[in-house]
């Protein structure tokens, strides 16, 4: 969440500025402003709401300057005011920061006692002007900034444009924050997307680094104030690759791009010549691995949870799977020659990376599920199992969940086949339905008439109930989660056989049920908790393949029926039209569906 971007450049900068902010729409914002250094001063542009507000004022608003910051904030210290809006100044230093500074109160204190005033509410002019205190004293820039890192608490990346517009000071700590190199240009992004039309060669701050840029060049320096050299790499993001295409919303088109990306994930993951898995090298045997610790947030957490049950069922795993911002407060005991998984589309969730690190104190083989192979968890990372979704602008996710499902799976057969539970034909045949999965899915999202009614029904609900069995479960709950978050309806998954501990007493006519509920070996199961919804007066949609409509389709108010498939690839199937239902209630409903109310892809605060 927030997003920085800055440029020292030859030319002016208002302009793009605004263009790179488009760039960081996904991460989630709720205000936006930029700066530029101008003949006279420090000028400012910010507005609270989304950014077409800013990009509205910048054309009638003069800001001629060829160095200058901007920044999207999503808000944690203040309401999402202008006045709370990035970027803020004080003296000689104007400044965007991304994440927490634990301790804002203790040093606004202190400076209010020796007269600094406050025109917001943000622990970022805190640091504002801490900086130009500090800076005032005249002591160069590496002993005051060796003095300023220790001073701040919690997790942050910010850069600091010094009066004049000649330097830029950038630092990080357990915030991403990468440098970009141009042509007489310098750059500073929140990632590279930020920087996508700006330049491809970047560097990544590492832990506890901070940075003296200018249009030369950067000083880099590590936690403990040395000089460091940090690897220039030439990134894949590309501004192309924003676009909406034909699509009314990303999210539309990213749930389109599924057959496209499960296939180059699959293909990834496959050995072309035997069809088999092919997945990195791993620091470890699997068939002596005591046990995988597997940690995840929000929707990412959902496939660790599919993971589990094919892991433990098909390869015969211990697995323990856990919610990334809880997981280290536990202070669990990890076992030795253990590994731990952690799965994240951006790969800069702060409690996953937080969660990584406390496993690489317990000496734990470090996995890494990303969509983003440059981030922060895949550069912390042993070994990294990357998804080929592309970007994922919309906040909900669509395409990264379904590929972190597909390399599971392959992981899920890899490890069956090396532990001697699945022969290579059981290996082959799953791969094949897995490799079906494309077209299936595409001649699926060719006809989506049948969703629109059902959408037109959940829209107007209070509450919603998704149930499933096994691996229908943890679909279930992503479903749930999804029409939470577009549609602002209340919505919970459930374990089908925990309804009637509980979730049964809220079923009455106006609480439709979604049954996620292929025919495997559960159905029989599910199909008697689909007739107790019925027999207390629930309307059920079911998802199900031909065999479960014959079941139990005449029980239902509404049916979307999907392909036969193999069990074992029917998570990754019916993934996709819970996705669509939720995509089509937010449409009856008019919400903002690219960037819900209140959420932000990437969560960089704990």
């Amino acid at each position: 969440m927030c997003g920085i971007i800055g440029i020292l450049g030859t030319a002016p900068v208002a302009d793009r500025l605004v263009e790179a902010l488009r760039h960081l729409e996904y991460r989630g914002y709720d205000s936006a402003g930029i700066a530029v250094a101008t003949a006279d001063g420090m000028a400012r542009l910010r507005r609270a709401g989304k950014l077409h507000h800013l990009a509205t004022a910048l054309l009638t608003t003069e800001l001629s300057g060829s160095a200058g910051i901007g920044h999207t904030r999503w808000a944690t210290h203040g309401a999402a005011t202008e006045a709370n809006a990035h970027p803020h100044v004080a003296g000689r230093v104007c400044i965007v920061h991304n994440g927490i500074i634990e301790n804002h109160a203790d040093l606004a204190a202190e400076l209010q006692a020796g007269g600094r005033q406050f025109e917001s509410e943000t622990d970022t002019e805190v640091l504002a002007h801490l900086l130009d205190h500090m800076l005032a004293g005249g002591a160069p820039i590496e002993r005051i900034m060796a003095d300023l890192m220790p001073k701040l608490r919690g997790a942050f990346a910010f850069a600091a444009l010094l009066d004049g517009g000649t330097q830029m000071i950038v630092a990080r700590r357990a915030s991403p924050l990468a440098i970009g190199f141009g042509d007489s240009e310098m750059y500073v992004g929140s990632d590279a997307l930020a920087l996508a039309g700006l330049t491809r060669r970047l560097c990544y701050l590492e832990e506890g680094d901070w940075a003296l840029i200018s249009r030369d060049g950067a000083a880099i320096f590590d936690a403990d104030n040395q000089p460091v050299e940090r690897p220039v790499v030439l990134s894949e993001a590309t501004g192309a690759l924003i676009g909406k295409g034909n699509f009314r919303h990303y999210m539309e088109r990213e749930i389109h791009e599924q057959p496209e990306v499960l296939g180059y994930t699959l293909a990834y993951y496959l050995d072309s010549r035997n069809r088999q898995p092919a997945l990195p090298v791993l620091p470890f045997d699997p068939c002596k691995l005591p046990r995988l610790t597997i940690v995840a947030a929000g929707t990412s957490y959902y496939a660790g949870v599919v993971a589990k049950y094919w892991l433990e069922h098909v390869a015969g795993v211990l697995v323990e799977v856990d919610i990334a911002s809880e997981f280290r407060y536990r202070e669990a005991e990890m076992p030795v020659g253990g590994a731990a998984l952690f799965i994240s589309q951006s790969g800069e969730s702060l409690d996953t990376l937080m969660a990584l690190r406390y496993a690489r104190q317990k000496a734990q083989t470090i996995l890494a599920l990303v969509n983003q192979p440059e981030s922060s968890i895949a550069r912390e990372a042993d070994v990294v199992l990357p998804t080929r979704a592309g970007p994922e602008i919309g906040v909900a996710s669509t395409k990264a969940f379904t590929t972190q499902l597909m390399a599971l799976a392959v992981l899920s057969l890899d490890w069956a086949a090396k532990r001697g539970r699945l022969s290579a034909d059981e290996v082959a045949d799953r791969l094949q339905a897995l490799g079906e999965l494309p077209e299936l899915i595409g001649d699926m999202l060719s006809n989506l008439e049948p969703y629109q009614p059902i959408a037109h029904g959940l829209a107007q609900a209070r509450d919603v109930l998704y149930l499933g069995r096994g691996t229908s479960y943890p679909i279930a709950m992503e479903g749930a989660l999804k029409l939470k978050e577009l549609s602002y309806i209340h919505a919970e998954g459930y374990a089908a056989g925990e309804m009637k501990h509980g979730p049964i007493a809220l079923i009455d006519e106006g609480v439709p049920v979604v049954m996620v509920a292929p025919s495997d070996a559960l159905f029989e199961k599910t199909a008697s908790n689909a007739r107790e919804v019925l027999a207390r007066g629930g309307r059920v949609i079911l998802l199900s393949d031909a065999g479960g409509v014959q079941h139990i389709g005449s029980f239902a108010s509404h049916i979307i029926e999907l392909p036969t498939v193999h069990p074992f690839v029917a998570p990754i199937l019916y993934s996709v039209p819970v996705q669509v239902l939720a995509y089509m209630t937010a449409l009856e409903k008019g919400t903002d569906i690219d960037q819900p109310r209140n959420l932000a892809k990437s969560v960089t605060v704990e």
